[in-house]
């Protein structure tokens, strides 16, 4: 028997096929292949962040419109409202359909400002912590208190330094008190009554 070695020499690199040459299998592999290098790409996190954190924010910006008008009779009217007499001091005195024409767009208004934030913000946060993660090349809480740090910095840069350093040590530790608790999954769970 003669020795050949481990037979790498008998292996071939893939093909680059063109991908309507691929069988379907295939076609799903390099689909799933090429989805995945998307959502762990910087540019791909921060989409996904934005999204989703614009979706979150429409939902808990609707959430809180709607408990704005939890009491009506104390709610004022809106004056720039087109349409609205001059006498109308509250909300409750005007007709209920205009009534809810107008809560219905103020909710909108204030889902869709929640959004943007929210939006933004994710997309920012997420954006930055994955630059500051594949510079280091570490993964660990540093990268969050570094992209907190730079978020909050940025977003209140327009108000003034000490703004700037409110925002980045605000967001600094809320990132890291968010990372320690969903990091905290590798220690022994706390103690309960079950234990005794």
């Amino acid at each position: 028997m003669v020795y050949r070695g481990f037979g790498l020499d008998q292996v071939s690199p893939p093909e680059n096929k063109p991908f309507d040459q691929l069988s379907p299998e295939e076609q799903g592999e390099k689909g799933a292949q090429m989805m995945v290098e998307f959502m762990t790409s910087c540019p791909g996190k921060a989409a996904i962040s934005g999204v989703t954190g614009f979706a979150l924010g429409g939902v808990f910006g609707l959430f809180m419109a709607s408990m704005a008008y939890d009491t009506p009779l104390h709610t004022p009217a809106p004056t720039n409202a087109p349409g609205l007499p001059n006498k109308v001091k509250e909300l409750a005195d005007l007709p209920l359909k205009q009534q809810i024409k107008i809560q219905f767009s103020d909710m909108g208004k204030r889902s869709y400002s929640s959004a943007k934030n929210f939006g933004y913000i994710g997309m920012i946060y997420s954006g930055v912590e994955c630059v500051v993660e594949s510079l280091r090349a570490k993964n660990d809480i540093y990268n969050g208190v570094a992209a907190g740090c730079l978020t909050g910095g940025g977003l209140a840069y327009k108000s003034g330094p000490q703004a700037a350093l409110v925002g980045c040590a605000g967001f600094a530790a809320f990132s890291t008190a968010i990372d320690l608790y969903m990091r905290n999954e590798n220690k022994k769970p706390p103690k309960d009554d079950f234990d005794e």
